[in-house]
């Protein structure tokens, strides 16, 4: 195992981190996975271990505690580090502005010190869509001017999207990828990894997913009254296994850039959008199973449509989505079922 390439996966636990540890393993990668399970279940770990039929190195802990951060790097020879860890709610950011400044960019920061202190050139962090607000042309490219953040989340996403971009022009040595995530649904094709709301879901599809299981009386669509095919709002949703590939092929991309310091960012999405009622619709379809939904008013803060153009990941990451919305949708039933079976 001591030859495979290690990579520091922090929030590995996490929803997309734990399905890109999946990835890493079957790209030749030992992942070291950071997770302070403040957002993710300790059975994900055992789910992980059955999927990869191995044992996995885990550290619980925060990526701001520095005599940890200092003991991880010592004791593994890192190739590269994928940064997942942050708080993500929309709505608690605004309610908890100094929480999510605190996590989201005290965290990367003694991330890029450990990097920097231990040779450790290549970063790949999880950005977000949110940082284009509600772009003024669609789709949405990696030029689209980023506009203010309509939360303190997405703020402090662009912030470090900053930070990185600042660390390259310094003369520390720093290769980096900031990805942009549309909406990732979906679940492992194994059922045994998926989206786990903590409470009440702040995304659609496992909400829909709730409502089809019976847990939720139903859902509510903000809004019927948009400037879209049927009023509803419009979304570029792409599966977490397409997602996770992203990331592998991010690492490798970076290894093969000769210069000591670069940085990118890539779109990642499907390139198509979907509305709310389309989603809904089409989980039924798919599964068979009924969702109770009500028609409800608009919900501040939420943008009209975005999609991505990924023309750029496909050119230069070798990357494109291969799952459509059909069988993300399956994969988030068979996950939901799974989570059923266990209560």
């Amino acid at each position: 195992m001591s030859h495979l390439r290690k990579v520091l996966v922090t929030g590995g636990a996490g929803y997309i981190g734990s399905h890109t540890v999946v990835s890493l393993v079957h790209s030749g990668y030992q992942p070291v996975i950071l997770d302070n399970l403040s957002n993710s279940n300790p059975a994900v770990l055992d789910n992980l271990r059955d999927i990869l039929q191995q044992d996995l190195i885990f550290y619980r802990g925060d990526c701001r505690d520095q005599d940890l951060m200092h003991s991880i790097f010592n004791e593994h020879q890192l190739s590269g580090v994928i940064h997942f860890a942050a708080s993500k709610a929309v709505g608690e950011s605004v309610e908890k502005p100094l929480l999510y400044y605190s996590n989201n960019l005290d965290s990367l920061l003694v991330i890029l010190e450990n990097m920097d202190q231990y040779g450790v050139a290549n970063l790949v962090f999880s950005s977000s869509c949110t940082v284009y607000g509600q772009p003024d042309h669609l789709p949405v490219t990696e030029s689209t001017e980023r506009k203010p953040a309509a939360s303190p989340y997405g703020n402090t996403k662009k912030i470090c999207e900053d930070i990185i971009f600042d660390v390259v022009q310094s003369p520390a040595s720093l290769k980096a990828i900031s990805l942009r995530y549309f909406n990732p649904i979906g679940a492992h094709e194994s059922g045994k990894l998926g989206e786990l709301p903590i409470g009440t879901p702040n995304n659609l599809v496992p909400f829909v997913a709730q409502t089809a299981a019976g847990i939720r009386d139903s859902i509510t669509v903000f809004g019927d009254d948009y400037n879209t095919p049927d009023g509803t709002c419009i979304r570029d949703y792409i599966h977490v296994m397409d997602l996770a590939d992203a990331h592998v092929k991010s690492l490798n991309h970076l290894d093969q850039q000769e210069t000591d310091a670069c940085y990118d960012v890539f779109n990642l999405g499907t390139g198509n959008g979907n509305s709310v009622m389309e989603v809904i619709n089409s989980f039924q379809e798919v599964t068979g199973a009924p969702v109770n939904y009500q028609i409800g008013g608009r919900r501040s803060g939420d943008i009209e449509q975005i999609f991505a153009n990924v023309e750029k990941a496909q050119r230069e990451l070798g990357w494109t989505a291969s799952k459509n919305l059909q069988q993300a949708l399956a994969d988030t039933w068979k996950w939901q079922q799974t989570l059923m079976k266990s209560v």
